[in-house]
C-alpha cells in the first residue's frame, strides 16, 4: 500500500491541521504518517522549539526509513508531503532518495536568499542582531535568546507580512488549539540565506506537485515557480491565495482535492510501481 509521510513547516506541529490532511489521504485508501521534528511537539529534544535544518533533514530521512518498515506499506511507494519550510525539506529528501514515489510541496520554502531579500531591510538586520546574540549565549552555555516565529508588521519576528499573524491564528482556531506564538532560538536565522532547496529540483526524479500560492510573500511565489520548473516531472497548481490561506476553509478543500488527484494519478492504489 502507498504511504504518505507528512510534516509541518517552521515551528509547526502535527496537531496543527496535519491530521486533517492525513485523514483525507487515508479516506482514499492510502496509509498516512505524520511526525514532529525533534525539539517540537510530541518529539523529545532540548532546547525546545530549536530549528536546525540539517537535523530536520535527518528527521525526514529517518521518517522515510521508518515508513518503509510499517506493516502493509510498500517501501517503493512512499509519498512525501511537506508544507512551507517542509516543502523545501521534501525536495531535498527526494533529490537524495530516488526511491521516493512522489512529492507534494505545498507553498514551499524554496529559496532562502529570496526569502531574506523580500524582508524589509531594517527587519532583517534586527533579526540577524538577535541571532548573533543567541549564537554568543550558546557558545557560553546559556539559555537561548529567542525570537517570535510570527508577528505584526514591524515586530521582531521571522514572519511579519500583514497576513502572517491572522493566518497563524486561523490555523490554530481550525485545529481547536489555544493560540500561542512559537519562540525559537534566534540562531536559526544564520541558516536561512544559504538554504535554497529549490535548486535541487532538477535532481527530483519522482513526480513533484507544487501547490503554489500566487500572493505568497512569506515564501516568494515567483522564486518558487522559477525553481519548480526545473523539476523533470514537476507540476504546478496555482491558487489565488497568500501563504496561510491554504490550510483552512474552502481553499483547503480545493487544494487537498488537487493533491489527492495527483497521488491517485501518479501512485495509484493497486499498482506495483508509480507512474
Amino acid at each position: 500500500m502507498p504511504i504518505v509521510v507528512l510534516a509541518h513547516g517552521l515551528s509547526g506541529v502535527k496537531s496543527l491541521r496535519l491530521d486533517t490532511y492525513a485523514e483525507r489521504f487515508a479516506q482514499r485508501g492510502y496509509l498516512a504518517m505524520t511526525f514532529d521534528y525533534r525539539h517540537f511537539g510530541a518529539s523529545t529534544g532540548e532546547p525546545r522549539e530549536f530549528v536546525d535544518i540539517p537535523l530536520q533533514l535527518e528527521d525526514w530521512r529517518n521518517a522515510v526509513a521508518f515508513a518503509r518498515t510499517i506493516d502493509g506499506a510498500d517501501p517503493e511507494r512512499v509519498i512525501l508531503w511537506g508544507t512551507s519550510f517542509a516543502g523545501g525539506h521534501v525536495m531535498i529528501t527526494a533529490a537524495d532518495d530516488h526511491r521516493v514515489a512522489a512529492v507534494i510541496a505545498q507553498c514551499p520554502f524554496s529559496d532562502g536568499k529570496a526569502t531574506v531579500s523580500a524582508m524589509p531591510k531594517k527587519a532583517a538586520l534586527r533579526l540577524m542582531r538577535t541571532a548573533l546574540k543567541d549564537r554568543v549565549v550558546a557558545m557560553l552555555g546559556r539559555p537561548p535568546v529567542r525570537m517570535a516565529v510570527v508577528g505584526a508588521p514591524g515586530d521582531v519576528a521571522v514572519m511579519t507580512s500583514p497576513d502572517s499573524l491572522p493566518g497563524f491564528r486561523a490555523i490554530y482556531a481550525a485545529a481547536g488549539m489555544p493560540f500561542e506564538i512559537p519562540q525559537i532560538p534566534a540562531r536559526y536565522m544564520f541558516q536561512v540565506p544559504s538554504y535554497r532547496p529549490g535548486l535541487r529540483a532538477t535532481d527530483v526524479t519522482s513526480p513533484l506537485l507544487i501547490s503554489l500560492c500566487e500572493r505568497d510573500v512569506v515564501t516568494p511565489a515567483k522564486a518558487t515557480e522559477e525553481l519548480a520548473r526545473r523539476a523533470p516531472r514537476g507540476e504546478i497548481k496555482r491558487y489565488d491565495a497568500s501563504h496561510f490561506d491554504i490550510y483552512v476553509g474552502d481553499l483547503f478543500e480545493t487544494v487537498v482535492a488537487d493533491q489527492i488527484e495527483f497521488i491517485e494519478r501518479r501512485v495509484p492504489i493497486g499498482t506495483t510501481a508509480p507512474r
